[in-house]
């Protein structure tokens, strides 16, 4: 079985008889593109989409050729235990070509709203990449804006191992820094539900009001803001792979200093 590569936009020519095969699994996209002299190949992927608190996370990653072997087992970052998806953080961001990861603080979700944020976040994402990229491809979505050709994919963090790779930078670096925002505000049981909305959120919501690391725009957060004032201005935080510390990982403690140095304090 063969499916051919439709360009996402007809702004940019589509690869000539580009053909995916899906014999080569989660790198058939990539390797159908290279062939085609279309890489280097970048996957980009967000975590915290659907949160009502903490930062939307976005991230970009190149992957090494001929790494397959290495990632095996590499699929969507929730589909993960937390121990894989540490894992393959380490051996990403060892291994990778290249990576950037985007942190977007809860004030400005509410400014510009969670897709337009989100869109931004990854443009800014590939920006930031110290390699550019020949092809770009996304999770299931468009991203008007990106400078180089680029593919929405179907369940893209499942089928191509450049944007599972982004799933899994994104998401790991979004629950360290809720788990060190849970020890601030342990009262809503952030290390827990990562700020999504479950019950037990929504309880505490009630019971204490949001703090200033909630996202105000949504209608859960809202509804309970009479409880407790309103957030503080939080400034956008951008971390790149190569401009942090050793080998780029942004630890739970980096992100944390981040986010206090940015004004979200008790």
């Amino acid at each position: 079985m063969a499916r051919t590569i439709a360009a996402s936009s007809r702004s940019w020519p589509r690869p000539q008889r580009a053909v995916v095969r899906r014999s080569t699994g989660i790198w058939a996209w990539e390797s159908a593109l290279r062939r085609h002299g279309l890489g280097p190949v970048a996957g980009v992927d967000e975590a915290g989409r659907g949160a009502c608190a903490g930062p939307l996370v976005v991230a970009a990653c190149v992957p090494r050729p001929g790494d397959a072997s290495r990632w095996d087992g590499l699929t969507d970052s929730k589909l993960l235990t937390p121990g894989a998806r540490e894992r393959f953080y380490e051996l990403i961001v060892r291994r990778a070509v290249d990576y950037a990861v985007v942190i977007i603080p809860p004030a400005e979700v509410d400014h510009r709203g969670v897709h337009v944020a989100n869109v931004a976040g990854m443009r800014r994402a590939v920006a930031r990449l110290g390699v550019q990229p020949g092809y770009v491809l996304t999770d299931g979505f468009r991203v008007p804006g990106l400078t180089v050709p680029n593919l929405a994919v179907p369940k893209g963090d499942q089928a191509a191992a450049c944007v599972a790779a982004a799933s899994v930078l994104a998401k790991v670096t979004r629950d360290r820094i809720m788990v060190e925002l849970d020890r601030e505000y342990p009262c809503y049981g952030f290390a827990e539900h990562k700020g999504y909305c479950t019950p037990a959120h929504d309880e505490a919501l009630a019971a204490h009001g949001p703090s200033r690391v909630h996202r105000y725009s949504f209608v859960n957060v809202s509804r309970a803001r009479g409880v407790r004032s309103g957030p503080s201005v939080v400034h956008n935080l951008e971390v790149q792979g190569s401009s942090v510390e050793g080998n780029g990982t942004l630890g739970a403690e980096d992100a944390i200093e981040a986010l206090t140095r940015a004004g979200v304090d008790s």
